[in-house]
């Protein structure tokens, strides 16, 4: 009866404030003042019914706080996957005969979408070392991203050199910016962490932008070659496609790594810093090096996905890596679940494929796209899968 009462008041209110936008209709022309009263009473009951909801799963969230354990099992079904291959080895053969048949399959267009889409999910995975498992808050991890991508394109522009030689050198030159990000916050916690990153970004934006003698500056570079197979001419679709399954077996690739990373004695000295850097370090665990490593690793995948970007688009500027990718990276991180690899996974897909498949709805698909994130943050804030916590039990010798 609370909550009736409460949604009542809120929609009377929301009438009064919204009356002249929503019931007032003024005709210039004939000069005449009309009310719709139907439309006002339609939008009060939408009212009503959104805030009577919107209580009701408050409610329900506060009755059980704990999280749902259907997402374990999918977790735990997932590591199964990643490492008893002997039981899920038909479903993994399926699903990788989708991917590599996905191009003969579907249209170039969404292959490209799908692309872009396995670009955002390395980036979330080598971001998600960081802040899922390190517990480092990177405001600034699309600099290593384009690190990568200006890695190629001013090695092609100066010294001609192509993709594959590139692509190793990309990842090199990521993890040494990455050390060099983590020598300034090694005493650093919290939100300090995320000014100083996210500062080091906007640094790397700037560089790029003013460089205009190295970079071109805010003309960006252009003409960058794709990837080709030697001894074979590949036309743009082929080399579209060719693209696409470098990036796919990257992803693959990103994913059976961090999923070793993080169950291997590394991982583990991460996800004590997450949990209390003073008692990790009681613990005889150096932070400096952990936090170092950290930022390394996780540059040097976002240093690789740079230079298959580079190679994709055909031009880099610095404006596409501005604060808003980072945003965007870390948002897959917190909507798939912090330290969850397939939350990640699920959570690049959702956050590429649904604004542009939401295209119909173009003057609406971002106010959809926001809605849905606030509705999670606030209904699911363990995201999409919630990562599983390893349990050890000791089982002494008989």
């Amino acid at each position: 009866m609370k909550d009736f009462r409460s949604s009542f008041l809120i929609t009377v209110w929301f009438l009064i404030l919204a009356f002249p936008l929503v019931a007032v209709r003024v005709d210039i022309a004939e000069e005449t003042v009309t009310f719709d009263w139907e439309r006002l009473i339609w939008v009060g009951l939408g009212t009503f019914l959104i805030s009577y909801l919107w209580r009701y799963l408050l409610q329900r969230k506060q009755e059980k706080r704990e999280s749902s354990p259907f997402s374990q099992q999918i977790e735990i079904i997932w590591n199964r996957m990643l490492y008893d291959s002997k039981v899920y080895r038909p479903f993994l053969i399926l699903l990788l005969l989708f991917f590599i048949l996905y191009p003969f399959v579907f249209s170039a267009y969404q292959t490209s979408i799908l692309a872009t889409a396995l670009i955002y999910i390395v980036l979330g995975l080598g971001l998600n070392i960081v802040v899922g498992l390190a517990g480092l808050l990177d405001l600034g991890f699309v600099a290593f991203y384009a690190v990568g991508a200006y890695s190629y394109a001013l090695l092609h522009l100066h010294f001609d050199l192509g993709f594959w030689t590139v692509l190793p050198i990309g990842g090199i030159l990521a993890i040494f910016a990455g050390i060099l990000l983590g020598f300034p916050v090694l005493r650093l916690r919290g939100d300090y962490i995320a000014i100083v990153t996210l500062g080091f970004g906007e640094i790397i934006r700037l560089v790029l932008e003013n460089s205009s003698e190295i970079t071109q500056g805010p003309r960006g570079i252009p003409d960058i070659p794709k990837p080709t197979i030697p001894g074979v001419e590949l036309s743009f679709e082929q080399n579209a496609i060719f693209i696409y399954y470098v990036l796919f077996v990257l992803t693959i690739l990103t994913i059976i790594g961090v999923n070793r990373l993080k169950n291997s004695r590394i991982g583990r000295s991460w996800l004590a810093l997450r949990e209390d850097d003073l008692a990790c370090q009681a613990m005889g665990i150096d932070r400096r090096k952990t936090k170092l490593r950290a930022f390394a690793l996780g540059a040097c995948w976002a240093g690789f996905v740079g230079v298959l970007y580079a190679a994709k688009t055909s031009f880099v500027h610095p404006q596409g890596f501005s604060f808003m990718e980072s945003a965007i990276i870390l948002c897959i991180v917190v909507l798939g679940g912090m330290g969850s690899s397939l939350g990640v996974i699920l959570a690049g897909l959702v956050i590429v494929l649904v604004p542009e498949y939401l295209r119909a709805f173009e003057e609406y698909r971002m106010i959809l796209f926001g809605a849905t994130l606030i509705i999670m943050m606030i209904f699911r804030p363990q995201g999409l899968i919630s990562n599983v916590k390893r349990q050890y039990k000791y089982q002494p010798k008989e």
